[in-house]
């Protein structure tokens, strides 16, 4: 990785805040207080990404029970989607975080009363603790609704209150695809029949669209303690051409719904020729993720770490703001081969060891962004780790970001 002066980053930060602007406008409700760490949403144009939505009403009321929450949380989602001037019918991916995955049934149910024939795709997740318990949902929409229609496979009819794949005028968004049967919903024991369960329902949706995995830009592997990550990085290298991988963010969680060890979601491209992976040239070919890839002018961007490239196989900073200062370094490694910047950002994704040290991550966080602050999802997928160095004197990881951003040139 290449070094980072202090005096490159003063400059990179005075040109962020008084030059370049945004390359997507900030969207709120009426009367929203403004939020300098993250936006509601981010209108890019062809989509508008909106923040991770917590139970919580415009006037701080915690609804009593958690279906209510529930349902706040998707009227929150409702009151921004309309300041874009959309509506529901234009939401076309949902991203669900429990931190009881036993609640899953009545999210299905609240789901099933906002949503019509031709519901967005989804992703439930359990992680150990959310900036405002017990939910917190994030949304993408489409604005021009031209070849939207749900997507599934031919084996598979579900009457879920979630689309396994929707499909726009330019992109495939793959719901939750678990390790388990479609339609029974039964588990397999071994580790990577999970994992090949999960990727051949994944290849399914993909197929379904008219697509290949070649035209996926994006993959989230969420995985639970139970799948080895050795196991589940050889048999998800088999799907894809070495070197020219999706974007990844890999993220062990709590739990899955219906018991599951592992879910695939992701992103694909409609046209092959739209997409083209991006990577430093400091940095090797993998045969798991890319560091960046496009789709068009959408730059879908891996999730990175504090991770510092040395000697005895790098190392990690021991403190959550001095990893994210460099896990900013290491994404702006990936920008700048992309000739872009930070202030091109439209939505990032925020995984902390402890959300404790959540305004000590802001902090350090609000330094990278220009005049638009991206929208974002904050999440602690697991309990803490233990501070301490291992058997070979590396730190733990403290925190991890991904993020997607947009040329406005339309197309690399």
């Amino acid at each position: 990785m290449r070094p980072f002066p202090i005096s490159v980053l003063c400059m990179y930060l005075l040109c962020s805040a008084t030059g370049v602007q945004g390359q997507g406008r900030a969207v709120a409700p009426p009367k929203t207080p403004v939020n300098r760490v993250y936006s509601p949403a981010v209108d890019a144009g062809d989509y508008v990404y909106v923040s991770g939505q917590g139970p919580r009403g415009p006037d701080g009321n915690l609804p009593e029970n958690f279906a209510a929450q529930c349902r706040q949380a998707l009227e929150n989602i409702r009151s921004i989607i309309e300041a874009a001037g959309l509506s529901l019918e234009h939401v076309v991916y949902t991203q669900v975080y429990l931190e009881d995955t036993g609640k899953y049934p009545e999210v299905k149910r609240v789901f099933a009363k906002y949503f019509g024939e031709s519901p967005p795709a989804r992703a439930v997740l359990g992680v150990a603790r959310l900036p405002d318990p017990p939910i917190e949902i994030s949304a993408i929409a489409v604005r021009d609704l031209a070849g939207k229609r749900p997507i599934y496979p031919a084996d598979c009819q579900s009457n879920d209150s979630a689309s396994p794949g929707m499909l726009t005028h330019n992109r495939l968004f793959v719901g939750g695809m678990l390790g388990s049967d479609c339609e029974s919903g039964k588990l397999v024991d071994d580790p990577r029949a999970q994992v090949d369960l999960a990727l051949d329902r994944m290849q399914e949706i993909v197929k379904a669209a008219g697509l290949e995995m070649a035209n996926m830009v994006f993959v989230n592997p969420y995985l639970t303690a139970d799948i080895p990550m050795r196991v589940m990085n050889e048999r998800y290298a088999r799907r894809f051409e070495f070197g020219n991988t999706p974007a990844r963010a890999t993220i062990e969680v709590t739990s899955l719904p219906g018991g599951a060890h592992i879910v695939y979601t992701g992103v694909a491209v409609r046209d092959i020729k739209q997409r083209r992976a991006i990577r430093p040239r400091n940095m090797a070919p993998s045969p798991t993720a890319s560091p960046c890839v496009f789709a068009g002018n959408t730059l879908f961007c891996s999730a990175k770490s504090g991770f510092i490239p040395g000697p005895h196989g790098g190392e990690y900073a021991t403190t959550t703001a001095h990893q994210l200062r460099q896990t900013m370094r290491n994404l702006l490694d990936n920008l700048e081969e992309a000739d872009m910047n930070f202030d091109q950002v439209v939505s990032t994704s925020v995984y902390l060891d402890d959300l404790r040290e959540l305004a000590e991550f802001d902090q350090v966080y609000v330094q990278y962004f220009g005049p638009v602050s991206p929208a974002r999802i904050t999440i602690q997928q697991l309990a803490p780790v233990e501070r301490k160095t291992d058997g070979e004197d590396h730190y733990p990881d403290l925190e991890q970001v991904s993020l997607i951003a947009i040329r406005s040139n339309g197309g690399p």
